[in-house]
């Protein structure tokens, strides 16, 4: 299952209780004690679809790519991974209004920066069949 949101919509929170899950804010800490940092950006996702592939071979029963995954381009290479182990391929929308996730940002212990989200907001495309998915589920605040 793909998440898709900005910042501060309520994936993580969604998350919390399930297992399974491949963090992108997690997999930057392991590799540099550092959840916020974006200079690893290419090697914290080649990481992720490298876990995915091996959770895939080996027949995990979910698993939950935690990450913003805001645009098409962003996803395809999970959803391809996906199809191509003829694994089911669900998406979760976080349908959460800009002015609440920075709301909810300004009460965060690690602050993303405003003006980040605001930019992210604009390039947010939201899910489709199209892209290959066989569910859409959209989550709402």
């Amino acid at each position: 299952m793909l998440l898709v949101g900005l910042p501060a919509s309520g994936k993580s929170t969604w998350l919390s209780d399930r297992a399974g899950v491949l963090s992108s804010d997690a997999m930057r800490a392991l590799v540099r004690d550092d959840e916020a940092d974006q200079t690893i950006h290419g090697l914290v996702f080649k990481l992720m679809r490298d876990f995915l592939r091996y959770r895939l071979q080996l027949g995990a029963e979910v698993t939950y790519i935690d990450a913003t995954n805001l645009t098409r381009k962003h996803r395809r290479p999970f959803v391809k991974m996906a199809l191509y182990a003829e694994a089911q391929v669900e998406a979760v929308y976080f349908d959460t209004p800009l002015d609440e996730c920075l709301r909810r940002n300004a009460a965060r212990s690690r602050v993303v920066p405003p003006e980040a989200i605001t930019m992210l907001a604009v390039r947010l495309q939201p899910p489709t069949r199209e892209e290959g998915f066989q569910v859409i589920q959209t989550v709402e605040p």
